[in-house]
């Protein structure tokens, strides 16, 4: 039986295109103004990225934010007035707050990780190759933290001291809030497992996995993924402490 043939566009009449999503809009803040030129340079020619604005110190993030409302933010963490870590802070207390991606010349430093605590969706290093960049602007524009499990176990293993019983009582405390799977998924987080790693090792659906991340979340008062691995480090449950 033959197939029937596709229907035919009218002449005069074109068939309706998919729309163009729309670029993810960058905000960069950084005092050196030769950082700022590198990364225009580096993301200003790309379709999906457009750069909004620049600021040389946190004291202007919020008023660029509101005014340009982008997506991302790449943040500096040393700046003269207000610094980066500061910024951060009073951005992720909004509503509908862009999401941040610090930017740092260390590997491990304490500053990063208080960043990481307040709400940044990662950290990238200035020297990293500038495809990297543009990968991690991308992927937290998308709703997917920067920051690989070996980074994030390197990261909090030199800056967190694990002596500090108030604060893994704490982390022990908020995560007894959580039932039985939550945790488990919460950990799975922690370790840097993706949802689909997730749904294979606990037998869900990535979209159970989703769900599950969202309660914790919301149940935990937290805004990312990332602030969930900090504090599963913190109550000691990935080096197979008890929560």
């Amino acid at each position: 039986m033959n197939a029937s043939p596709p229907p035919q566009v009218p002449a005069g009449h074109e068939a309706p295109r998919e729309p163009r999503p729309s670029p993810i809009r960058v905000l960069l803040v950084d005092d050196d103004p030769l950082v700022r030129a590198g990364l225009s340079f580096m993301m200003g020619g790309l379709p999906d990225i457009r750069i909004v604005g620049e600021a040389s110190d946190g004291a202007e993030v919020a008023a660029l934010v509101e005014r340009l409302t982008p997506d991302v933010v790449l943040m500096d963490i040393r700046m003269p007035s207000v610094d980066g870590l500061a910024a951060t802070e009073r951005l992720r207390r909004r509503e509908r707050a862009p999401e941040v991606i610090v930017l740092t010349t260390f590997h491990a430093d304490e500053n990063v990780l208080r960043a990481l605590r307040a709400g940044a969706a990662g950290f990238v290093l200035k020297d990293t190759p500038p495809a990297q960049i543009v990968e991690a602007v991308r992927r937290v524009a998308a709703g997917d933290p920067v920051l690989s499990p070996t980074v994030t176990r390197r990261l909090i293993a030199q800056v967190t001291d694990r002596t500090e019983d108030v604060r893994g009582g704490r982390a022990r405390a908020r995560l007894s809030l959580l039932n039985d799977r939550e945790r488990q998924v919460a950990v799975a987080v922690g370790r840097g497992q993706s949802n689909a790693d997730i749904a294979a090792s606990l037998y869900m659906s990535v979209a159970t996995v989703k769900t599950h991340v969202s309660r914790v979340l919301s149940k935990l008062g937290l805004t990312n993924r990332v602030q969930i691995a900090l504090l599963v480090h913190d109550a000691g449950q990935l080096d197979g402490g008890d929560v």
